[in-house]
Formats: C-alpha cells, sequence, structure tokens
C-alpha cells in the first residue's frame, strides 16, 4: 500500500500539490513544477523524500513529502512533513494512518526522536485524525516566515 516515490510519480505528486493547495483554499500560492519536484526528490543532492499510497489495483490514492530537521535539544535528526494528502475520495481506508506509519517506522529506525508536521486550524478534520493517532499539537509555538518581498529585503535584495 505504500511505497517510496520513483521519478515517473513526480507528475501525480505535483497534481496531488495542486489538490492539496485547493483544498486549503491557497491554490494561487502553489508555484511549484514538476520539474522543480522532479530536482528536490531525484536530483543530484535530493532535499526532500516522499512515499506513494496506493490501492490493492495500483491506482495512486495519496502522498507523503518529507524532509529531515535537527534538533539542537535532542541532538538527532527528526523528519518534517511537509505534505500529507489522500484523495478526498479515498479518504477513511487507512492510507493516511499508513503514510504516518511509515515515516514513525523510519523515525525509529533510525534513531529520530520526532517527527512534526504543521496543520491549519481550520482543518478539525485533520486535526481529529492527527489527535486520534496521538499526536499532541504545539500550540505554545508560532511558526513565523518569510517570503516574496520580505524576505528579499532582508536578503539584501530591494524587489523579488
Amino acid at each position: 500500500m505504500i511505497r517510496n516515490a520513483i521519478p515517473s510519480d513526480v507528475p501525480v505528486i505535483h497534481e496531488m500539490v495542486r489538490e492539496l493547495a485547493d483544498y486549503e483554499k491557497a491554490l494561487h500560492e502553489a508555484k511549484a513544477t514538476e520539474e522543480q519536484l522532479r530536482e528536490a526528490l531525484f536530483g543530484e543532492r535530493p532535499a526532500a523524500y516522499a512515499h506513494i499510497a496506493e490501492t490493492e489495483e495500483g491506482e495512486v490514492v495519496g502522498f507523503s513529502l518529507w524532509f529531515l530537521n535537527f534538533s539542537t535539544w535532542r541532538g538527532v535528526h527528526g523528519i518534517y512533513l511537509e505534505d500529507l494528502y489522500v484523495r478526498p475520495q479515498l479518504r477513511g481506508g487507512g492510507h493516511g494512518k499508513a503514510l504516518l506509519r511509515e515515516l514513525a517506522r523510519i523515525c525509529v529506525e533510525r534513531g529520530y526522536e520526532r517527527l512534526e508536521w504543521s496543520v491549519l486550524n481550520w482543518n478539525a478534520p485533520s486535526i481529529d485524525f492527527y489527535r486520534a493517532l496521538g499526536a499532541k499539537p504545539q500550540d505554545e509555538w508560532t511558526v513565523y516566515r518569510l517570503t516574496d518581498q520580505a524576505l528579499a529585503e532582508l536578503g539584501g535584495q530591494s524587489s523579488v
């Protein structure tokens, strides 16, 4: 049901990234191209990794895309889950849980001590799903982000 992504999966991963962005009401922000995903996942120095969820018939129904982070407090790597997505018509079939189980397995096998991700505050179905697995919100932390003009200015450029 779960397997490592391969280069020929990039088009369907890209398609599902856009479906996820649309679900999160942010399709206009989803600017990544297939080529960028291909390079990030399968280039000379991969920066991210992906798993594919399939039905028994081989139909791709979801994916996880993740990368390594590092905890200076614990002194070891962890996994940051950037995206977890299962197509709406196939939710409830265990694919999301299986994707998370695979990432947890990797953490345990490699000695990583954290599996982390972000979820939109309004996404009650996902929050309920994560809590049912035992995940705890880290609501004492606030995520900050620099993008576009603010990032360019801080990085010494006057415009994007």
